[in-house]
């Protein structure tokens, strides 16, 4: 990875360091009113700070070797969004890529597409065989495809709710299904599931999003454990707000859009969501978190990237208490 690709997408302006401030000032205040110990909150906030602005760094210590031979990648959900900026940035640094998509799509400069419905075991086994007969292995997996379906949980119907849990979670299982047989019997190999900040604490909304990704979280630990013994190498990439295309290819439901009791707050919300989405990062970024992963022989089980203030509040949700968490999110998505 060039230095240019790492430098270009940090922000430092005083407008976020004033927002970042003003929320660590909000969360103090919290910690007060829920009588709990300053002194721990502050030491904890210095210490997940410092983590994340020198996330960078850490990084490069947890993988301490690079991978630096061309590598067989098979990238799901390649057409648009985080899997096409991947994919082609892979593809740039010299490895062997084939993406993935739902519809037929042509060939992005050396990456191949291939049509692959992920719910369907039949479409996806079809695919890996065809990358093993031409190339004779896969070396990476990345699971990106998903799908988002924005609407109250009561109000959600079967059929939206089997989409996302299909594309969003069984999607992935079936993939190393498909692709485990073969790392096995090449006692090595890398899986990357995109999971979402969404998968780690749940977002209001978009309810069964979050549950698609928190079951890809618990999914993603199994498996690496089980793996372990096959020298596979499992990792969850968390992204928070990107401006990509999912923002606009999210599905409404119609039913809690006209909902007597959900309907307002869930615009509302849905109006700050996207909001944060546009205003998110470049999804080059998140490429470039995936392909140090790709380049590192012994990555981070879980990394999270993101606007550094979204990073921040995820990686407290380990320490904070509940009630302060979800007090945070309610202010922030004008939930009364």
């Amino acid at each position: 990875m060039h230095l240019l690709d790492l430098n270009i997408y940090k922000r430092s302006n005083k407008k976020e360091d004033i927002a970042i401030i003003h929320s660590l000032s909000e969360l103090i205040l919290i910690t007060f009113n829920q009588r709990i110990p300053p002194l721990f909150y502050c030491f904890y906030i210095g210490i997940a700070c410092y983590e994340t602005k020198h996330s960078d760094i850490l990084f490069i210590f947890a993988g301490n070797t690079r991978n630096m031979q061309p590598q067989v990648i098979l990238i799901t959900g390649a057409s648009s969004g985080f899997g096409k900026i991947t994919a082609q940035m892979l593809s740039e640094q010299g490895h062997i890529v084939y993406g993935t998509s739902r519809k037929p799509s042509e060939d992005m400069n050396q990456v191949k597409m291939l049509v692959v419905d992920v719910t369907n075991s039949f479409s996806v086994c079809q695919a890996v065989e065809r990358i093993l007969s031409e190339q004779g292995r896969i070396d990476v997996l990345i699971n990106n495809a998903g799908i988002g379906i924005g609407g109250a949980l009561e109000l959600a119907t079967e059929e939206e709710v089997n989409i996302q849990m299909n594309t969003n979670f069984f999607g992935v299982v079936n993939m190393c299904k498909a692709v485990l047989p073969s790392m096995r019997k090449a006692r090595k190999g890398k899986i990357i599931n995109i999971s979402s900040i969404g998968g780690v604490m749940g977002i209001p909304y978009q309810g069964f999003y979050s549950a698609s990704k928190f079951a890809v979280e618990g999914y993603s630990e199994a498996l690496a454990l089980e793996v372990h013994p096959f020298h596979i190498k499992v990792c969850v990439v968390e992204p928070g707000d990107f401006n990509t295309g999912f923002t606009d290819n999210r599905n409404i439901s119609e039913q809690t859009r006209l909902d007597a009791d959900y309907g307002e707050s869930f615009l509302k919300s849905l109006e700050i969501i996207e909001k944060e989405e546009r205003n998110g990062c470049h999804p080059r970024r998140l490429g470039a978190a995936i392909c140090k992963i790709v380049e590192r022989t012994n990555p981070p089980f879980r990394t999270k990237v993101g606007p550094w203030i979204q990073v921040l509040f995820a990686k407290s949700k380990k320490w904070l208490p509940d009630a302060v968490i979800q007090y945070a999110l309610r202010i922030f998505y004008a939930i009364k």
